[in-house]
């Protein structure tokens, strides 16, 4: 194989490999924020209801 072609395919596979790597790293990250902000929202509901019930 061509030597420009064989160093280009190790560059893509490569920057694929890092891309991967990327994007997994924020799939989890966007799961994390996600359970956060359901706890948050329980949180808020909590308080809220304790608020209700003291009016």
């Amino acid at each position: 194989m061509n030597p420009r072609i064989q160093s280009r395919l190790a560059e893509l596979r490569q920057e694929y490999e890092t891309g991967k790597a990327q994007l997994a790293a924020s799939e989890s990250r966007t799961e994390q924020l996600r359970m956060t902000l359901e706890r948050i929202r329980g949180a808020i509901q909590v308080l809220e209801e304790l608020a209700a019930e003291g009016e």
